[in-house]
């Protein structure tokens, strides 16, 4: 299944430095803004260490991981909303994306220009979370000022969507992101179709800089109304040191690791915000493996043993018979299939099971 993820942000604040460590693809950099006018897309393996072990304990000829879609967004600036800056354009990509990841400025550094002079990040997040609940108050309000007439044609749905759309359009009145509106799956699903910025999942990305002064590594003002922000919302939120990251991402291994003792920077915060991404979109992965290769498919969390069969193929979806299935690790404990299927790990699923993170599946289908 297709995924993607939208890096955005104001001008200047480390998003394309972000997409440069994330998919080792070179995009436009300058220390201006709207350097990055058309969006740049780059497709990221999730990492996953069961993967190789699965890997090598199989000797796959080849290994096909997960995969996130980022797309490098243009820097949004204040008035989007209304077209300036290049807004129509840059909310347009916004809308195709599944989920956002907010890159908010959080280091102090002079030869680093903002658009708007002074760190700070929850003015940051602001202008950018303004822009977009602007700009789905207009969508909002545009639907409901055509739903009256479905209403009154009797169309069994309209009077769900109006309810829905009242609702969302007071939570984005008082400011707030239309993702907070309390909404039922019925009303969740009629709202599907409008493509609403808010109404996507958000990670917010703390750039950092290591040998730099950063406000979340210090009590003050600006920290305590960002963290607070962050914890009131229930928000997901990582830290990234892009330019770090950025600089390491053609080193590998033992190097790599050198590198980060060197620069104090241990754990790889792009990696984080990849497993992040995935997990925000309530993804999960199940495996297949043999000698020709070894693969991570990626379903919805919830999904059925028949509907995982279908990410594969649809033959595989609509002939379904059962699934063989092992967990990762007893997989590996076992050292093979049969050996997993002797020491009683294997299972026979039906059509009702619920896949689990982690399941090696082989179908069958008549």
């Amino acid at each position: 299944m297709s995924l993607s993820i939208g890096i955005v942000g104001l001008p200047n604040v480390g998003k394309s430095t972000l997409f440069n460590a994330l998919t080792k693809k070179a995009v436009s950099t300058e220390n201006f803004p709207f350097c990055t006018i058309d969006p740049s897309v780059g497709v990221v393996a999730v990492p996953d260490v069961r993967l190789d072990r699965l890997t090598e304990m199989s000797h796959s000829k080849k290994t096909i991981p997960a995969i996130v879609e980022f797309v490098d967004i243009a820097g949004l600036v204040k008035g989007a909303s209304v077209g300036e800056g290049l807004g129509n354009q840059f909310l347009a990509n916004i809308r195709e994306v599944d989920a956002i990841a907010q890159v908010v400025r959080v280091f102090e550094d002079d030869d680093i220009t903002h658009v708007h002079g002074a760190i700070d990040p929850m003015h940051d997040i602001d202008i950018i979370n303004i822009e977009l609940i602007l700009a789905d108050t207009q969508t909002v309000a545009k639907r409901l000022g055509s739903i009256e007439k479905e209403v009154r044609a009797g169309d069994k749905d309209a009077p769900v969507l109006k309810d829905a759309l009242e609702k969302v359009l007071r939570e984005l009145e008082a400011g707030k992101l239309a993702s907070g509106t309390h909404l039922d799956e019925n009303e969740l699903q009629q709202m599907k179709g409008l493509h609403l910025l808010t109404m996507k999942p958000f990670v917010y990305v703390l750039n950092k800089k290591s040998s730099g002064y950063n406000i979340h590594e210090h009590e003050g003002e600006r920290w305590t109304a960002l963290k607070s922000f962050l914890e009131d919302a229930g928000a997901y939120w990582i830290e990234v040191d892009a330019g770090v990251e950025n600089e390491l991402k053609d080193f590998d291994g033992d190097e790599s690791m050198e590198f980060r003792r060197e620069l104090g920077v241990i754990e790889s915060g792009v990696n984080e915000l990849i497993a992040t991404g995935y997990s925000l979109l309530n993804l999960i992965s199940f495996f297949t493996t043999g000698t020709d290769e070894t693969r991570a498919w990626t379903i919805q969390k919830g999904s059925t043993a028949p509907v995982a069969a279908g990410v594969i193929h649809t033959d595989f979806q609509n002939k379904f018979i059962r699934a063989e299935t092992v967990f990762w690790e007893d997989l590996i404990t076992t050292g093979s299939w049969s050996s997993a299927k002797e020491a009683g790990k294997l299972r026979t699923e039906g059509k009702e099971y619920i896949v689990k993170d982690g399941d090696v599946m082989e179908f069958r289908h008549s």
